[in-house]
């Protein structure tokens, strides 16, 4: 993985703990992130995103009254919204398949569980650079092509056209 330039970047944190905010805050300093934005629940992470329209998003699950999964609806579907585009990394202690599932469905561009490390958000901060996938819109869903990549040799009965 190259190494990237993350100086003109701004993230928003969203994360009910104060700890965990300092604690991705100091990473992303550490990588040379512009400017960091902090929400404690996604009620207040959805205002700060609509004044501030960061670059990346990094938010927590589960926050009280407005969860994560209810960021990221707002983000991608809320008429406000001034990028619904934007990355959206899932940063949590839930790592059950089904959760990750859930997440993905609701529009997420990357997960990373908890506990985290700065080599993990590094690691999740540059693919989401690095992420090409096209988004989608349907009536139910909003977000980058949850079918991830396909492998190019790949002759089943389920291959995608155009592959």
């Amino acid at each position: 993985m190259a190494n990237h330039d993350f100086s003109n970047i701004t993230v928003l944190i969203c994360d009910d703990s104060h700890y965990i905010r300092e604690l991705v805050r100091t990473f992303l300093e550490g990588f040379g992130v512009a400017e960091v934005f902090e929400a404690p629940d996604g009620r207040e992470g959805f205002m700060e995103f609509v004044e501030e329209d960061p670059d990346v998003v990094i938010t927590d699950w589960n926050m009280g009254e407005t969860s994560g999964l209810d960021l990221v609806h707002l983000i991608r579907w809320h008429e406000k919204s001034p990028n619904p585009f934007v990355p959206i990394i899932m940063l949590t202690g839930y790592t059950e398949l089904e959760r990750v599932k859930q997440a993905r469905d609701a529009g997420i561009t990357g997960y990373l569980a908890k506990p985290l490390t700065a080599a993990g958000l590094y690691r999740r901060l540059c693919s989401a650079a690095d992420d090409r996938r096209e988004f989608f819109r349907d009536d139910k869903f909003f977000g980058p092509d949850r079918r991830g990549r396909t492998k190019k040799d790949y002759e089943g009965s389920e291959r995608r056209d155009g592959d």
